[in-house]
């Protein structure tokens, strides 16, 4: 038997999400005003982090299995801030508190600035309905 390769593993998914995320950011911080574009931009950005959240303990599982503990733990704490950073624009987004969606936009431009996305990247607009996804998870 060979061996079993996933090519849609947690880091690739955590990759393409933090790329849409940076993408998301720097459309709305071009914006100038809320209207449906902003809210879809921000809610995807709620959604995309709770995405990040989740992948983590995917990550983390395999180097548990052979007592990477302390590389585990580090792991985490590391992506931590994607969890907290989704509840609390979440909060605001539904309360429609447009100045701590912008606080929380500028933390998370500030934790995810080494990512790169290309002129020429493949991702398109995967914001487009995400306020109605948020919404419909009510």
């Amino acid at each position: 038997m060979s061996r079993v390769y996933n090519p849609d593993s947690a880091g690739k998914e955590r990759n393409t999400l933090t790329r849409g995320v940076v993408l998301a950011l720097r459309e709305l911080m071009k914006q100038q005003g809320t209207d449906d574009l902003t809210r879809d931009l921000a809610a995807f950005i709620v959604l995309s982090l709770e995405e990040i959240n989740g992948t983590i303990e995917a990550s983390v599982g395999a180097w548990e299995k052979r007592g990477y503990w302390v590389k585990a733990d580090k792991f985490r704490l590391e992506w931590e801030w994607a969890g907290q950073n989704a509840k609390t624009m979440r909060d605001a987004l539904l309360k429609d508190d447009w100045a701590t969606v912008a606080l929380i936009s500028a933390k998370v431009a500030q934790k995810l600035g080494k990512v790169t996305v290309p002129e020429r990247h493949r991702l398109g607009t995967p914001w487009v309905g995400a306020w109605k996804k948020l919404f419909s998870e009510l």
